[in-house]
């Protein structure tokens, strides 16, 4: 092994980093700093800090990046309207504040490497390390699960019994979870066979959600104030941004919002089965597209549609710090100017209906719309047509000229 002497780790408590720190002890001699970035996983940070100084870490940082993750990452990506496959970009956006901090925390302590705890398999070791690379290119980075002799989770369980270092998880439990304020994934065990139905209704499974079947028999009503894309209000209380999140989480939750079994396209090319939930993102992302539908011009929103799918990409694939990036964000702002209002839904057993739209840039003419009297000249359009399907006349003449 190369020389380290001191070493900040990207700390969660969870199974791999628990071994990663004696391993990283015994492998390199070195001093391990445990970082943990409080994205909004409350109880999981329970008992953090005595865990790992028990386990070997000199010292930790618990960092509080709660309104910067939810204002700088989730509300530019929802404003966007990016999904990857459907996903929300849970995991994604959430990467790159932490790895951030890693770095701003290594320079503080003099470190000489950053490691982190995500396979070889996976996305998340891009989008540690494409950060990392941005704002310190030179930074060592030490990734165990490409160098390491064990090969599964049930040999970390093996690991970390061998050396007594207490987990919240068993053999039979061992689903790999990542949870924040934004969402909470599942990935393993049963769900790696797509054949497998989630057992949603198996306590202990669903943690911000109850499946869409155990929900009430009763509809629930929620509307959300947007100012330039950005939400500002639930049911008339404005709060900041997290507390939004949190809101829309318990009363999405309660009624089965926001539930994704998806098998999904790595970025390393392999496909991989998760299950997702995502019940405050799922409302705001519903609600900012109904409210789209009256303020954005046709062009706007059908060109912004394209973009979507190219921010969703760019994050999802770990390249947050990019000049693309940067430039989308610019065009989105743009086209977010007139998003400004308040959106009315319906939440029933896992659907989100419609149920009123409101804004004072709204592009929706009832009097042109109406099936009534109108102020539209209906004679308009045949001149219209003739010259919209000029081309489709033209070669169809020529055509029978031809003797097709």
């Amino acid at each position: 092994m190369e020389q380290i002497k001191k070493c900040v780790l990207a700390y969660s408590g969870g199974l791999d980093t628990s071994v990663i720190i004696p391993w990283l002890k015994e492998n390199y001699g070195c001093e391990v700093i445990a970082v943990a970035g409080n994205v909004g996983q409350e109880a999981e940070l329970d008992g953090l800090e005595e865990k790992a100084i028990k386990t070997g870490a000199s010292k930790i940082y618990i960092e509080d990046l709660v309104d910067e993750y939810v204002e700088n990452y989730i509300f530019p990506t929802l404003k966007a309207g990016a999904k990857y496959e459907e996903y929300l970009l849970g995991t994604s956006t959430a990467r790159p504040p932490i790895a951030k901090r890693l770095v701003e925390i290594a320079h503080l302590e003099g470190a000489d490497a950053i490691c982190h705890g995500c396979t070889g398999k996976g996305n998340d070791q891009v989008r540690f390390e494409l950060t990392i690379k941005h704002f310190d290119p030179k930074m060592k980075v030490i990734a165990p699960w490409r160098i390491w002799d064990i090969k599964s989770r049930d040999e970390e369980i093996d690991y970390a019994e061998a050396h007594n270092i207490p987990l919240k998880i068993s053999r039979e439990t061992n689903y790999s979870k990542d949870k924040n304020i934004w969402h909470l994934s599942h990935e393993g065990l049963d769900l790696e066979n797509p054949e497998n139905e989630p057992t949603y209704n198996k306590p202990g499974f669903l943690e911000m959600s109850v499946s869409p079947e155990m929900a009430p028999d009763k509809p629930c009503y929620v509307e959300i104030d947007f100012e330039k894309g950005i939400p500002v209000a639930v049911d008339g209380v404005k709060m900041k941004g997290s507390d939004i999140v949190r809101k829309l989480n318990e009363i999405g939750g309660q009624n089965g919002i926001g539930i994704l079994d998806i098998v999904e396209n790595r970025l390393v090319g392999m496909k991989s089965r998760g299950v997702y939930e995502t019940p405050g993102g799922a409302i705001l992302y519903y609600a900012h597209e109904v409210l789209e539908q009256i303020c954005l011009d046709k062009e706007t929103a059908h060109f912004k549609a394209q973009a979507a799918l190219q921010y969703a990409q760019l994050v999802y694939d770990g390249k947050w710090f990019t000049p693309l990036r940067e430039a989308l964000d610019a065009f989105v702002d743009k086209t977010q100017e007139t998003v400004t209002g308040k959106v009315k839904l319906k939440l029933y057993k896992g659907n989100m209906i419609p149920a009123g739209i409101w804004s004072e840039y709204s592009l929706y003419s009832e009097s042109l719309a109406s099936f009534g009297e109108s102020d539209y000249d209906q004679t308009d359009s045949a001149g219209f047509i003739n010259l919209y399907g000029l081309p489709i006349k033209v070669k169809a003449l020529l055509d029978a000229q031809r003797g097709k």
